[in-house]
């Protein structure tokens, strides 16, 4: 499969990847983009990575999903929030 896929990194996320957003390739699926994140960013992503929310195109989805993400797709990575 062609094309990208764009995660984008929110709070605690982004500031171990040092960075928003990134793209990674579609036909990734959601387990393999965790593991890329946390293999390619500091030791501090990994331990993040752990305790956050998972959107694709909106919808929560388990880090351990092993559907393939299709060109276009958006990624959210969301850590817990404090406050309420």
């Amino acid at each position: 499969m062609t094309g990208q896929v764009q995660v984008r990194l929110f709070a605690a996320a982004r500031a171990a990847a040092g960075t928003g957003s990134r793209p990674v390739a579609a036909g990734l699926t959601l387990a393999e983009v965790n593991d890329l994140l946390a293999r390619e960013h500091s030791p501090d992503l990994a331990r993040v990575l752990q305790g956050c929310s998972f959107l694709v195109d909106g919808r929560r989805t388990d880090r351990t999903s092993t559907t393939p993400l299709a060109p276009g797709t958006t990624v959210e990575v969301l850590p817990p929030f404090a406050g309420g």
